[in-house]
């Protein structure tokens, strides 16, 4: 067994970017200067995302967001 397969077993890192936010659906860049809201479409990609997930057997022992809204909804 190489040390790639143990570490393969041993750990999986999900990484989820937020749905869509007020800003990106006006194509405007707001970063940690504005704190956007998800629009509707923005919601229905964080239920999509987690529909998949859960589909995909991912099982967490823990998550990070930042504090933004856009990603804690996501979340």
């Amino acid at each position: 067994t190489s040390i790639l397969n143990i570490m393969e077993a041993a750990y999986k890192l999900i990484i989820l970017r937020h749905g869509e936010s007020e800003y990106t659906q006006k194509n405007l860049f707001c970063g940690f200067a504005h704190d956007a809201d998800l629009t509707d479409v923005g919601v229905q990609e964080a239920v999509r995302a987690g529909q998949l997930l859960k589909a995909a057997d991912a099982e967490f022992d823990i998550a990070f967001t930042s504090v933004l809204k856009r990603a804690i909804k996501t979340l």
